[in-house]
């Protein structure tokens, strides 16, 4: 439990891998060995009332889980999409094994193996942030076993160690994670991805995570996450950007302030550290096949903040010639 006692008392405990927490469709789990552990993933595989023929492949941030995706995979469903939406491992409601070394490699490889198993070939990959990383790791692994990738606001688009952004030891990392509760999740994704515009709707995704933190579990969640962040700052994807053979669109809220390390940077490093917005069109610059579209006035979740805008223009870069 990373919560204090107080903290931790005002949130409803929803389980390690959300056992408490519905999601829109049936879940499903498929069987992946972890080192010396078995293993699970959790996914939803959802399909069309009338099928166009073509898969797309929802891929979660690091604080969000597959149903944050439900308004998005509605969508797609309607525009005739199939929609397969897992949890990543270590993420959510599938297992975190106490041995892993988390690396989007892992998570590719699991990835890869699972639309097999559900007999899906050149999916469309469409994935947010942390998962906008691992996209751009499948891509490259799997180039023709991908269709193309759609990242909103994706993580990963320059190398923030290269940068100056100091490793910090696993153990402060757990620490980090221990000491989050529901007020401190809420306060940053208030100022990273909602620009301080709070709705009552986003509380459904932090009373989920929140509910993670609270479960009393040796910290099997609080470790899988400090496994993570690690992960994103030490496997770079940004200097293979020119090996993509896949087209990329890349949909950016323009007013996204996240700065992935950030805040363990020195301060002579944090200024000169650019957020995601003023990054990408040099990532774009050197992906063979880019093109950005931008979401005025929009934080690091467009999906989120505005479905009834992000979904027809989602639809749209769907529709139309890739870039």
């Amino acid at each position: 439990m990373s919560a204090n006692g107080a903290a931790a008392q005002d949130v409803a405990p929803l389980g390690s891998n959300l056992e408490r927490f519905a999601y829109p469709w049936p879940e499903k789990r498929f069987a992946v060995r972890v080192g010396d552990e078995d293993a699970q993933m959790t996914f939803m595989d959802v399909a069309p009332k009338q099928p166009n023929g073509q898969s797309v492949v929802l891929l979660h941030g690091k604080n969000f889980c597959a149903a944050t995706w439900e308004s998005t995979a509605r969508a797609l469903l309607a525009a005739g999409y199939r929609v397969i939406v897992p949890d990543q491992l270590g993420f959510c409601k599938s297992s975190k094994p106490a041995s892993a070394q988390y690396t989007l490699a892992l998570m590719a490889d699991a990835t890869h193996r699972l639309l097999e198993a559900q007999g899906v070939e050149k999916p469309i990959m469409l994935a947010h942030s942390t998962g906008g990383m691992l996209a751009l790791r499948y891509a490259l692994m799997f180039p023709d076993d991908t269709s193309r990738l759609l990242l909103i606001n994706p993580l990963g688009l320059v190398d923030r160690m290269e940068q100056g952004v100091p490793y910090v030891p696993l153990d402060k990392l757990i620490a980090a994670e221990r000491a989050k509760d529901r007020a401190s999740i809420k306060g940053y994704q208030l100022r990273t991805y909602y620009h301080g515009e709070w709705r009552a709707d986003y509380d459904r995704w932090v009373d989920m995570l929140a509910g993670q933190y609270a479960t009393e579990d040796d910290d099997k969640v609080e470790i899988a996450q400090a496994k993570t962040a690690e992960m994103i700052l030490t496997q770079p994807v940004s200097h293979e950007f020119g090996n993509l053979k896949v087209p990329v669109t890349l949909m950016i809220g323009r007013l996204d302030t996240t700065t992935f390390g950030k805040g363990q940077a020195p301060d002579a490093v944090k200024v000169r550290l650019r957020p995601i917005p003023e990054v990408v069109e040099d990532a774009a610059a050197r992906m063979p096949d880019a093109r950005i579209v931008w979401f005025e006035g929009r934080g690091h979740s467009p999906q989120v903040e505005a479905p009834d805008e992000f979904e027809p223009r989602l639809i749209q870069a769907l529709e139309s010639p890739a870039p």
